[in-house]
Parts: structure tokens; C-alpha cells; sequence
């Protein structure tokens, strides 16, 4: 017999913050460590990796299986407003990538992936204050950090009742983890490459 659900004791939404703590912890610690407020050219290289995740989850906000658990998901996507953040500053887009590892992944670990780029929202907040600091806003070069109209916490808190409710086993929660975790690596790979 089966022990009980891990969503027994926590939501899913608690265990995935505990699992990812550390793995979040240290690409916060990374990007920091990039002096990306120091100058627009050193933001422009945060926006370059923001793009480079962004261009990869895009297909997670088209796809008819997430759609029907997030209705709203489609409006949520900020890939667009990164490009347009990213020429504002004068940089080039990145060429497409042929491989976009988020585009055909099984519904679980999308779900890990999209809580990723979900849960960044909270952080923007912070991000966009800093910002200010080299005259962008969210009218000029951090547009895609602006906080949604219904405010940070229920925009967040819609996402997470929604990911909460969705019904999976012990071996498809195990694959949100694994999801969340590939999708922070990814992150990280983007920051290398944003900054090499």
C-alpha cells in the first residue's frame, strides 16, 4: 500500500519551496553577484538571461493541457515585454534556440516549470525598485517586471490555488520537483551565457 501524499502535510506549492530553497538560493546569489544594477550594460546582460528562459518556457503559455488548469496562462507570458526591454537598452535578440527543452515536456514537470517562472514575479518588485536606480522603469527597460493589475500577491495566489489543484501521483510530484529543478538550472545556464 501506498504512504500518503506529500501533499498530505503541504501544499504543493510549500513543497516545492522547500525542495528548491537552496537551488533558488543560489542563482538569486548568482545573478546578484553579476552587479547587474551597477550599469544599464550590466542590466541588459540580466535581460539577456531573462529572455533565454523566457524564449524557452514560451510554448508552457500556448499549450492546450496547462490551459486548461491555468485559464488566465496565456496572459501571463512575458516574453515580449523582455524583447522589448532588451532593445530598449540597445541590445540585440538572441538568435531562436533549436532546442527548447520546456516545449515538450510531460504535464508534471511543466508544472515545475511554470512555478519557476511564476514565482520570479515575487521577486520583481524588488528587481524593478533597483532598477530605478539607472532610470528604467516599467515604461523604459524593465517593463516586464511591472506587477500585474491585480496585484503581486493575488496574481501569485491564483497561480498557486490553480497548481495546487491539479491531480497527480506520488511519481508525477516527484516530477514538479525535478521540473522546478531543471528549470532554475536552465536559469543558470542563461546567466552564464548572458555574462560569458
Amino acid at each position: 500500500m501506498l504512504g500518503p501524499s506529500p501533499l498530505a502535510a503541504a501544499s504543493r506549492v510549500e513543497n516545492l519551496r522547500q525542495l528548491t530553497r537552496d537551488t533558488h538560493a543560489r542563482l538569486d546569489h548568482a545573478v546578484m553577484a553579476q552587479g547587474i544594477f551597477r550599469d544599464r550594460a550590466r542590466f541588459a546582460g540580466f535581460l539577456r538571461m531573462q529572455h533565454g528562459f523566457h524564449a524557452d518556457i514560451a510554448p508552457l503559455y500556448a499549450r492546450a493541457d496547462l490551459l486548461a488548469h491555468f485559464p488566465d496562462l496565456a496572459a501571463r507570458t512575458r516574453l515580449d515585454l523582455v524583447a522589448a526591454d532588451l532593445c530598449a537598452l540597445g541590445g540585440d535578440l538572441p538568435p531562436p534556440r533549436r532546442e527548447l527543452p520546456a516545449s515538450s515536456l510531460p504535464l508534471p514537470a511543466a508544472l515545475g516549470w511554470l512555478y519557476v517562472a511564476e514565482g520570479s514575479n515575487l521577486g520583481a518588485a524588488v528587481i524593478l525598485k533597483l532598477a530605478s536606480s539607472l532610470g528604467l522603469g516599467v515604461h523604459f527597460g524593465a517593463s516586464h517586471l511591472a506587477p500585474a493589475a491585480e496585484g503581486v500577491a493575488n496574481h501569485w495566489r491564483r497561480f498557486t490555488s490553480a497548481l495546487d489543484a491539479v491531480a497527480l501521483d506520488a511519481h508525477e510530484e516527484a516530477d514538479v520537483v525535478a521540473g522546478a529543478r531543471a528549470a532554475f538550472t536552465r536559469v543558470h545556464v542563461h546567466l552564464r551565457e548572458a555574462f560569458a
